[in-house]
């Protein structure tokens, strides 16, 4: 199942139509000034009927606005004492290793048992003490790896510039279906919603500007494992672009098109099937500290049952 996400999508009355956008989510969406909201449509978190337009864009009745949100509204929520993994940390922002299964953050069907949860529960004194204390970016529930947290207000403007200037190095562990006929490349391709299921991603005509970089580290007899760097961060960026090129991530069921189930050694796809999650992992992430300016490197090891997985593909796959 795919993380639930923080998004609006609103349908225009005739009482706004003619409205310029930018006008409009300055009414709809409360603590946000306007210039704020015109950097969210200038970096492509706003799209009106599936595409990218300009902050003067005038609304018409039944067009469709859909808003990604990099701060969620301020309601509370409990914390609570889930353990954290702790790679760094310092008084400035902390990184953390996340497992597979847990969600970043409130959403949706997922009102607590989150990272959020954890982090206000383990630091108190964290900004934007809403459903996303201090979180900056976020992975999938089912993606392991690194993540950065703020702790201050400073250190998460800061950062927030770092990954909206598309500064911030992160690097992924992916496991594909297939043999890639080139040992790197680049997946330029726009997102946006499936019009047909909103609940998945799909290439889109329009959507948001997306840029995936890929290497191979290792081909198998029927799989590749890849390094695979994001220039952007789009919602399930990596997993659409790689099912878009024909070599969808092992174990991913929204996106993988049962290939799966295709695989010929029985073990070998129980092994994946039992694994409830997709292999994709956050290896590496890379920025600029807040206070310091050094830049700051991360790495997070292959979680234990991923590398079971690539044993088991290097003798059976």
């Amino acid at each position: 199942m795919a993380e639930p996400q923080i998004t609006q999508i609103t349908q225009i009355g005739p009482e706004h139509a003619g409205v310029r956008l930018d006008a409009y989510l300055a009414l709809q969406i409360e603590g946000w000034s306007r210039a704020r909201l015109q950097r969210l449509i200038e970096s492509e978190d706003v799209l009106v009927n599936g595409r990218v337009v300009k902050s003067s864009y005038k609304l018409r009745e039944h067009d469709e606005i859909e808003v990604d949100l990099t701060t969620p509204p301020t309601d509370r929520f409990e914390p609570e004492n889930i353990p954290i993994d702790i790679v760094y940390e310092d008084e400035t922002l902390v990184v953390v290793n996340k497992p597979a299964g847990l969600v970043v953050h409130p959403a949706g069907g997922t009102p607590s048992g989150t990272l959020a949860n954890a982090l206000a529960y383990h630091f108190q004194q964290l900004p934007n003490a809403g459903v996303r204390p201090g979180i900056v970016h976020r992975l999938d529930r089912d993606t392991s790896g690194l993540l950065v947290v703020a702790k201050t207000e400073a250190a998460l403007e800061n950062l927030s510039d770092q990954f909206r200037d598309r500064t911030v190095f992160k690097s992924y562990l992916a496991l594909v279906h297939g043999r890639l006929a080139t040992t790197s490349g680049r997946i330029d391709q726009p997102l946006a919603r499936d019009r047909a299921n909103r609940t998945r991603m799909a290439v889109v005509r329009g959507g948001r500007n997306a840029l995936t970089l890929y290497r191979v580290r290792r081909a198998f007899q029927r799989f590749t494992l890849l390094d695979v760097e994001l220039k952007t961060g789009r919602t399930h960026q990596i997993r659409v672009h790689l099912a878009w090129l024909k070599h969808p991530v092992v174990g991913d069921e929204t996106y993988g098109s049962g290939r799966d189930n295709t695989i010929q050694d029985a073990r070998l796809r129980a092994q994946i099937r039992n694994l409830n999650r997709h292999f994709l992992h956050a290896e590496k992430l890379a920025f600029t500290h807040p206070e310091t300016g050094e830049l700051i490197k991360f790495e997070s090891p292959l979680p234990a049952e991923l590398s079971e997985v690539l044993l088991a593909a290097d003798e059976r796959g």
